[in-house]
C-alpha cells in the first residue's frame, strides 16, 4: 500500500475516533433518564431499561424481561453528530401513541412486529432510527418513552380493545362514494367493498406488480356511519415515514411494518393498519395518505 493512502486511512480513523470522543454520554443520561453503558470498541454508547411494569406471559410461562423484553436505544458519533437506533417494547395501547411520538420529534419508524406466540398481554416491537444532534436524539427517545409512561399510569393494565362502538351484525357498505373516491371499481361481497392498487417492481429480474403481491389495498365492513377499514400498504422506503404520519394524523392505528420480499426492486416495505369511523372519513384519510407519501405509481383494479 503507498504511503499516502496509508496516511489517509491513519487520518480517517483518527476522526472517527475524535467524533466517537465527542458524543455526550452524560448528556444522553440527563435526557433519557437512564445510565447508559459505553462499547468503547464499536463507539457506541447504549441506554436500556426492562419493561418490568406489566407481567408478561408466554405460552403460560411468566416471562422474566432478561430473556427479550428490553427497551434500548444505542447512540453513536457521525460526521453531523449522531446516529441513534433502538427497539422499544410495547403493548397493544401504547402503539400508536409512542409512533406518533416517534414521527412526530424527527425519528424515523422501521419496524413494528412482534417476538412471540401466545403472549399475555400481547408484545409489540418497534424499531427507530434517527440522526442528529445528540440533545434532539435523546430527547426524541425520551418523548417516546414518556408516551407509553402517560399511558400505563392511566390504565396499569394494557387495555384489550380499542374501545370502538360495536359493529353491526350485517355488513352495508355503500360502495358507490367509495369507487368514486378512489376512482376504481371495488370489489364488493355481502355488504363488504375492497380496494386493491398494484405498484410495479421486480425480483430475480422477474417483473411482478398486483397479483403478485406488490400491492396496497383497503377492506370496509360495517355500515357507512360505522366502519372498519383495514388493509396493507406497499410503499418504498423514501416513502415510508410519510404515509405513516399521514395514516397516523388520522387517528387510524398501524398494527405491523415489516417486509414481504427479498431482493425486490425498489425495496418495499408493506405496513397494515386498522381503522374505525364513517366509512367516507376513512377512506378520505386512505387515500389522502397516498398523496401525502406521494404514492403516485399505483394502478386502479380496472387498469391491471
Amino acid at each position: 500500500m503507498k504511503p499516502m493512502v496509508i496516511a489517509a486511512a491513519i487520518f480517517a480513523a483518527l476522526i472517527d475516533l475524535t467524533s466517537a470522543a465527542t458524543l455526550d454520554t452524560a448528556r444522553i443520561d440527563q435526557i433519557t433518564g437512564l445510565k447508559g453503558k459505553m462499547n468503547e470498541k464499536e463507539g457506541v454508547y447504549k441506554v436500556t431499561f426492562p419493561r418490568n411494569d406489566v407481567k408478561v406471559a408466554v405460552d403460560g410461562w411468566t416471562m422474566p424481561p432478561f430473556m427479550g423484553l428490553g427497551t434500548w436505544a444505542a447512540f453513536t458519533a457521525t460526521k453531523d453528530g449522531a446516529m441513534v437506533m433502538g427497539d422499544t417494547v410495547l403493548f397493544e395501547d401504547e402503539v400508536n401513541a409512542a409512533m406518533s411520538a416517534a414521527l412526530d420529534n424527527g425519528l424515523n419508524v422501521t419496524a413494528l412486529h412482534n417476538h412471540f406466540f401466545f403472549d399475555h398481554p400481547k408484545v409489540y416491537f418497534m424499531h427507530i432510527e434517527g440522526e442528529g444532534g445528540v440533545e434532539k436524539l435523546a430527547g426524541a427517545v425520551r418523548k417516546v418513552y414518556d408516551a407509553t409512561k402517560q399511558i400505563r399510569a392511566a390504565n396499569a393494565h394494557p387495555k384489550d380493545s380499542l374501545g370502538a362502538e360495536a359493529l353491526p351484525e350485517k355488513n352495508s357498505i355503500n360502495a358507490a362514494p367509495l369507487n368514486e373516491m378512489f376512482g376504481a371499481q371495488g370489489e364488493p361481497k355481502d355488504g363488504m367493498v375492497k380496494f386493491t392498487f398494484g405498484r410495479p417492481a421486480t425480483m430475480h429480474g422477474t417483473n411482478i406488480a398486483k397479483d403478485m403481491g406488490v400491492n396496497t389495498w383497503a377492506a370496509f365492513a360495517g355500515s357507512d356511519d360505522n366502519a372498519v377499514a383495514d388493509g396493507d400498504f406497499a410503499v418504498t422506503e423514501d416513502q415510508l415515514q410519510s404515509v405513516l404520519k399521514s395514516l397516523l394524523k388520522h387517528k387510524i392505528n398501524i398494527v405491523a411494518i415489516h417486509q414481504h420480499m427479498t431482493y425486490e426492486q425498489p425495496r418495499i416495505m408493506f405496513f397494515h393498519y386498522w381503522g374505525r369511523g364513517r366509512a367516507k372519513d376513512l377512506a378520505n384519510a386512505i387515500k389522502g395518505a397516498f398523496l401525502d407519501g406521494g404514492v403516485t405509481e399505483v394502478s386502479s383494479p380496472s387498469q391491471n
